[in-house]
């Protein structure tokens, strides 16, 4: 059975707004019956980077709060701390980067609150009947949410291919210990050459895992939890992950992990993609390169494969644009995906995913009708 996927283009004037036009979108894709009375509402979205401009503009997300609390919603904002260091590494500062990129409370109306707490192992294992994992660790506050909303920017990227809600679900709702179980299946690496020999890492492992050596920082690998705590508290960034999962099992893993971020949500979940400014890599950068493609239209389901099989074909239907890292398939119909990282089979989450049982491939898209033209 195919899924319902509703799309708005980004044609407005006078008679509907893209803000209007954002609402109806809502209304047409179920927001109604997601959201009860009193319920606290996590919109699942993504900060943004320092540098980087790509992500969601936070007028649109205040259309989601908005919408939310007119059905008697209480909605905040949420996100995860990154596993890698940056400005998003803790709570404190990936809060002062969500606030610098737009999304303070005088913009969007609605609290922001970090999912998975100060350091990012505020979590919860969660069991699931996995092909590759039985368990995964999701933030406690996807998890204390009556109701989760994610709003995703869609894009190229780097490691899977493309990036849109599975990935916003799988990586985002998790902890940093669930971010490395995805991404890693062993123990941090010590950068020697920048190591300081400080003992920053210490205090942070639980498990009696580090010592400070003769030259560096020391993790032992059979008393190493994975858990990321030191990658967050190393000043030089010497500690760092070892990116060792070829990328079909990290997509696997995701599809896995996004199953889990939905535990307790049937019924009470909606998904939004934005395909505006699709860029070539990840949002996590501090810079955003040039889009791929022109800006497309908002789309969105209570079904997360759909959804983001959806965007794919739009974008791949599109007309590349010259001059960007797209290096091939410019032409409507050419894989605009494999057109920046060749060597990536992005379609694997999407299998996996509707293996799974996350979500089904089949969709129907649904346009909304224009509300008078001025065109």
């Amino acid at each position: 059975m195919s899924a319902s996927v509703w799309m708005a283009d980004f044609r407005a004037g006078n008679r509907e707004n893209m803000f209007n036009k954002f609402e109806r979108l809502l209304e047409q894709a179920g927001l109604s019956q997601v959201i009860s009375t009193e319920d606290l509402s996590a919109i699942k979205i993504h900060f943004g980077e320092k540098g980087g401009h790509a992500y969601i503009r936070p007028v649109f997300i205040r259309t989601v709060v908005d919408a939310i609390r007119d059905l008697g919603g209480k909605p905040f904002l949420t996100d995860s701390c990154t596993l890698y260091p940056g400005h998003r590494k803790e709570a404190v500062s990936a809060l002062n980067c969500g606030i610098e990129n737009g999304f303070a409370y005088a913009v969007v109306g609605a609290p922001l609150i970090m999912c998975d707490g100060l350091r990012g192992h505020s979590s919860r294992r969660i069991p699931i009947a996995g092909e590759l994992l039985q368990s995964a660790d999701i933030g406690i506050e996807i998890l204390e949410a009556d109701n989760l909303i994610a709003v995703s920017h869609f894009k190229c990227h780097e490691l899977t291919g493309l990036g849109g809600t599975i990935k916003n679900l799988a990586m985002g709702c998790s902890s940093r210990e669930g971010k490395l179980e995805q991404h890693s299946s062993v123990a941090p690496v010590v950068a020697e050459k920048i190591c300081t020999r400080c003992g920053a890492c210490l205090p942070g492992c639980a498990h009696g895992a580090i010592e400070i050596g003769s030259d560096a920082a020391i993790v032992d690998p059979q008393l190493c939890t994975g858990c990321g705590r030191c990658i967050s508290l190393c000043p030089t960034k010497a500690m760092q992950i070892q990116w060792n999962e070829e990328s079909g099992k990290v997509m696997r893993k995701m599809a896995e992990y996004a199953l889990a971020a939905l535990d307790g949500k049937q019924g009470k979940k909606l998904f939004i993609n934005f395909i505006t400014q699709v860029s070539p890599s990840c949002d996590c950068y501090g810079h955003s390169d040039a889009a791929i493609v022109p800006d497309i239209g908002i789309l969105a389901s209570s079904d997360p494969v759909a959804l983001d099989q959806a965007c794919a074909d739009l974008v791949n239907q599109a007309q590349g644009l010259p001059g960007t890292a797209l290096s091939s398939g410019h032409e409507p119909g050419g894989d605009k995906f494999r057109g920046v990282h060749p060597q990536i089979d992005w379609e694997i989450t999407l299998e996996h995913g509707e293996k799974i049982g996350l979500g089904t491939r089949q969709y129907e898209l649904k346009r909304l009708e224009p509300k008078g033209k001025d065109w």
